[in-house]
């Protein structure tokens, strides 16, 4: 509930700040006091857009701020999504800055106009006999039926349900388009695959190839140094091992002298060892190493193949040749399984379809079960407010679609005269009949569901004092459960509010602004009065002013 209100710089309001109670609540005024401005400032909390017109000195800031009882409205839920920290006693504050900026914070911490919005829905209705578009909405229509019916937590489950759904619907959908790009591209991916496979790529192989074809390219020559190594390692007469075999012996006749001499024996000793390995192997590729004409084109081939999918993949080496190809083999396979994951995700799809209906269908019979209950109040009411031939036809067809609220069609016409044709409400019913259904609607919400305060603006504007006196009934049984405000120019539904508030306008320093009041006893009864008989009150209004307080 809305426990205070404080404007400062709006419209005609200079600074202003009242509390209010729970229970009903009057608002009167003179015609241009200022009634529009005082619910012009509350929609600003709501997430109104504001301009620079909003303030009355356009050198200061406005500042709007109420504070609500939220305790009773189940929000937790609301403050986590979007991010706020939940307190029982709620502030909601908008500031319109003279640059013509505008600020909102919820609970001192800064949000955006949809944030305000979204939580001001949940705190406030707003209704005029002008505003009853949401009458005529479908979903507003199923919040009145499934309030009665109770729908509450399989709607939760059936939407929980839808989301999963429709992901995998989506799902479904990008795997459908990736395979048609995918069979378009399969062939391709295929050939380039089949080319890297036929290459057998081995890491470090290029090198290897590039080493062998050096050699096989060079035969001749490296043949040559081979052999002329040979011989200067092993000529009789100057070869290398002849000549450290004989400084070998020559040392060791010294060892006997010294270790000086021993430690250069044992050098040369060593030195000649490794000379002798290096021949070994010297003869040996001698031996092995022959020219190889058809060996030598092979290499090539394979060097000039690598070379060439390198270009085309362009990759730098083998090692990325071959993670190129673990990607078309990925690609392929995928391409190729296609078929049984888009199965797999189909099965999913109606496995969760399932789920849905039998959720929806429990959805249906709790609507169509409190259908008749629900046109009965709604008559009934009515019949109280100058309706007696007003009639509803409602009903909820089952269908294959997945709504957002569950698989119903919903029809909800009406007819406010006897032996006539049922329609839409929109076309059924003027403005005046509208307020009073909205009247009736609300009434009857209130008793399954906890709303938001609501603030009736002129619902009562051309009805009979009789009617208005029956409409004040709702609104006062509506306010044992909930905050009810009526802006009202009748004298009969003013008495019967627990609280009485009256906008009027002053000149202060040749300056008119708009204040609201809180009334007490005695100021009623003046207000009264001259909503009964005019500015000149006569003994005769004040009496009913009395009476109609009592």
């Amino acid at each position: 509930m809305l426990t205070s209100l404080s404007i400062k710089n709006y419209a005609l309001i200079d600074n202003l700040q009242v509390d209010f109670n729970d229970g009903f609540s009057i608002i009167t005024g003179e015609t241009g006091a200022g009634k529009s401005i005082l619910l012009g400032g509350l929609s600003l909390i709501l997430g109104k857009r504001a301009d620079l017109s909003s303030l009355k000195v356009n050198t200061q800031k406005c500042i709007i701020e109420a504070v609500f009882n939220i305790s009773n409205y189940n929000l937790k839920a609301l403050f986590e999504a979007e991010d706020l920290d939940y307190e029982k006693q709620t502030i909601i504050r908008r500031e319109i800055l003279p640059s013509g900026k505008s600020r909102a914070f919820i609970n001192d911490t800064p949000v955006t106009l949809n944030s305000l919005q979204v939580l001001g829905a949940r705190l406030i209705d707003i209704h005029s006999q002008h505003q009853t578009l949401q009458l005529t909405s479908n979903d507003f229509q199923f919040q009145i039926i499934d309030a009665l019916a109770n729908n509450d937590e399989l709607l939760l489950s059936y939407i929980s349900e839808l989301k999963a759904y429709k992901k995998l619907q989506k799902e479904l959908e990008e795997l459908v388009d990736f395979q048609a790009e995918a069979i378009k591209e399969h062939d391709y991916n295929s050939f380039l695959l089949n080319e890297l496979v036929e290459a057998n790529l081995i890491e470090g192989a290029q090198q290897t190839l590039e080493e062998e074809y050096e050699t096989l390219n060079n035969i001749e020559g490296i043949k040559e140094k081979l052999s002329e190594s040979y011989h200067l390692l092993n000529d009789e007469q100057i070869g290398l091992i002849t000549t450290l075999t004989s400084l070998k012996n020559k040392l060791q006749s010294l060892v006997g002298f010294s270790t000086k001499y021993e430690d250069l024996f044992n050098r040369v000793n060593s030195s000649l060892i490794d000379l002798d390995d290096v021949f070994s192997e010297v003869d040996v590729l001698q031996e092995n190493l022959e020219a190889n004409p058809n060996r030598l084109e092979e290499v090539d081939a394979k060097l000039k193949t690598l070379h060439n999918l390198m270009q085309k993949h362009v990759a730098s080496d083998v090692s990325e040749l071959i993670q190129i190809k673990n990607e078309l083999e990925d690609k392929v396979a995928i391409t190729e399984n296609l078929d049984e994951t888009i199965q797999a995700k189909q099965s999913k799809i109606d496995a969760k379809a399932k789920q849905l209906r039998v959720i929806s269908k429990k959805i249906h019979k709790n609507r169509n079960e409190v259908i008749p209950q629900l046109k009965k109040q709604l008559e009934t009411i009515l019949d109280s407010l100058g309706m007696p031939n007003a009639q509803f036809n409602i009903e909820v067809t089952y269908s294959n679609v997945f709504f957002v609220n569950g698989q119903d069609d919903l029809s909800f016409l009406f007819s406010a005269n006897k032996g006539g044709s049922f329609n839409d409400l929109k076309k059924a019913a003027s403005g005046g009949e509208l307020s009073r259904i909205m009247l009736a609607i609300k009434s009857v919400l209130s008793n399954y569901i906890q709303l938001p305060t609501i603030m009736f603006d002129e619902i009562d504007t051309g009805v009979s004092g009789e009617i208005s006196n029956k409409m004040c009934d709702i609104m006062l049984q509506m306010s044992k459960t909930m905050q009810v405000f009526s802006i009202t120019h009748l004298p009969q539904i003013a008495a019967k509010g627990h609280s009485h508030f009256k906008v009027y306008k002053e000149d202060i320093n040749e300056v008119t602004q708009t204040n609201l009041v809180k009334l007490n006893h005695d100021e009623r009864i003046v207000e009264i009065a001259q909503m009964l008989g005019g500015v000149e009150m006569s003994s005769s209004a004040i009496a009913h002013a009395k009476e109609l307080l009592n």
